[in-house]
């Protein structure tokens, strides 16, 4: 089972680092095989099984030589483990394949598409932690909270796809969890602003997508929620 699910895992990673890599530049999956970025000749299929053609082909494309994209490997593997820590329940499994894809083109376009945060919210319904009733409220609370940082910044600060996410993740995480998700979100944002800013990366007037970092904090959530707060009502 830990092997198909790994597998499995780096298929569906294939699939959505060439969906990530078109659905912003308006190309549908369903056009013919992936190409070279760079020399645009057709990738064959030997050439095009998860990460193990990458580690084959040393990195580089067998036509141009010229090298692949991290982005690719990087993404089948995050996959695969991911599908590993979640197990085999169907429904989260796709639901981790969704925020993945919102994470992803976020960070590299800074956009989250309306129609994976939909088909997010679709399937909550069917893992919510609360009532109907709580999960909804849940989701309008963190989708308020985010409408007034975007009314505030002007738009600067936040996003309406932030605002618009917000629904999904708070349908997630649940009324209880909710501070805490969003306690995570603006942490790690900060953190990896920082970092950015030190680094000579971004600066202080920059925008950096929030939506990563929304994403992020659902499974931290998720896993470490009630112990931050039993920790939070010890203290």
């Amino acid at each position: 089972m830990v092997v198909i699910l790994f597998v499995l895992g780096l298929v569906f990673g294939s699939f959505i680092s060439a969906l990530t890599w078109r659905y912003p530049r308006g190309i549908s999956v369903k056009k013919g095989r992936s190409v070279c970025p760079k020399c645009k000749k057709q990738i064959v299929w030997y050439d095009n099984i998860p990460l193990l053609s990458y580690i084959l082909l040393g990195g580089k494309c067998r036509n141009c030589r010229k090298s692949i994209s991290w982005r690719y490997p990087a993404i089948e593997l995050a996959t695969g483990i991911g599908f590993l820590l979640i197990g085999p329940q169907i429904l989260w499994l796709i639901i981790f394949c969704i925020l993945e894809i919102i994470f992803i083109i976020d960070f590299e376009h800074q956009i989250i598409p309306d129609s994976f945060v939909f088909a997010g919210l679709f399937l909550s319904l069917f893992l919510i932690p609360d009532s109907l009733f709580g999960s909804l409220f849940a989701g309008f609370l963190a989708s308020t909270l985010l409408v007034l940082i975007h009314l505030l910044t002007k738009g600067r600060g936040m996003g309406l796809g932030d605002v618009k996410f917000a629904v999904l993740g708070g349908m997630l995480v649940g009324l209880r969890l909710l501070t805490v998700w969003f306690f995570l979100a603006f942490l790690t944002g900060a953190f990896i602003g920082i970092i950015l800013i030190l680094g000579r990366k971004a600066r202080l007037k920059s925008q950096i997508a929030f939506g990563p970092f929304l994403v992020v904090a659902i499974p931290l959530a998720l896993l470490y929620g009630e112990k931050i707060l039993a920790w939070l009502y010890l203290n």
